[in-house]
């Protein structure tokens, strides 16, 4: 058996297509299009790349998108100003800050600054608690890719046991909790789970978010799973690899996302999916407030 492709890319190409068609909406309503501001403190070369392939997607959709480039020497009280200046322009729907910051600034800085109808990664206190809470919320971009591309490859969710690798605020913790809301039943792996295997080869759908490459084995997937390998792991010799051994877990599970093509290309546009859903909600305020 060899495992259905989740192509992330023909499946971005669906959704630009699909936000291209709301920004026109929004621009024949307002008169304007949804703008996202990226803050990217220099100095990590990986994030300059993000921004650039964020841009990209901006002048594919027809929406706005703008660098804010600050010095690697910025202090936490200039960055906080910057912030504050974006949550007070009228023309940036959505704000994103490109991580890791430099060791000096506190990220918890970026998560209580941004306002949180601009927050559309879902790192606010807000965002993250409507999250916990199941109410409307903005919500980290990578869990958020994961869904998506399991509801655009008619993965079913509910009633299924997924199990998910890794426990970080930007995927593992947000994305079970997405999870729950699809009525799956959830287990949580960590660097601290005893005999991981024994946890994966349960899983009807198996989510690895880890970091490390190539880690999860064939021999951990139950035939038939579906397993979304969310990392992107950059070899020495160039070129990059997930968490999951893609070559020999192909033969067994049921479907799987590729690295690169798979989670990565749907990542980015949700930004903008979840940025013109924070302009109409703006506008609409706006025009109550009136």
């Amino acid at each position: 058996m060899t495992a259905a492709i989740l192509n992330g890319r023909t499946m971005s190409a669906e959704l630009k297509n699909e936000l291209r068609q709301e920004v026109q909406r929004y621009e024949h309503r307002y008169g304007h299009v949804p703008g996202l501001a990226i803050v990217l403190v220099e100095g990590d070369a990986a994030s300059g790349f993000y921004s650039k392939a964020i841009l990209k997607i901006a002048r594919e959709i027809g929406a706005a998108a703008r660098l804010e480039p600050l010095p690697a020497q910025t202090t936490a009280e200039e960055l906080r100003a910057a912030l504050l200046r974006l949550n007070s322009d009228e023309s940036v729907h959505g704000i994103i800050v490109q991580m890791p910051l430099p060791a000096h600034l506190p990220q918890e800085l970026v998560a209580n600054t941004i306002a949180p109808e601009k927050d559309i990664d879902g790192i606010s206190p807000k965002n993250a608690g409507n999250l916990c809470l199941g109410l409307p919320s903005f919500q980290p971009s990578t869990a958020a890719a994961v869904i998506e591309i399991l509801e655009r490859g008619k993965i079913q969710l509910e009633g299924k046991h997924v199990v998910v690798l890794g426990r970080s605020n930007v995927v593992g913790k947000p994305l079970a909790l997405l999870l729950l809301q699809k009525n799956a039943t959830v287990t949580i792996c960590h660097s601290r789970t005893p005999n991981l295997a024994s946890f994966t080869r349960q899983a009807d759908v198996l989510v690895a978010a880890v970091g490390r490459a190539t880690m999860v084995k064939a021999e951990m997937v139950r035939p038939g799973a579906t397993v979304i390998d969310v990392g992107t792991n950059a070899l020495p010799e160039g070129g990059m690899v997930g968490d999951v051994d893609y070559a020999t877990v192909q033969e067994v599970a049921g479907a799987i996302t590729p690295v690169p093509g798979g989670v990565g290309p749907l990542t980015n546009a949700l930004l903008f999916k979840q940025c013109i859903a924070a302009a109409w909600q703006q506008a609409a305020q706006r025009t109550e407030a009136r």
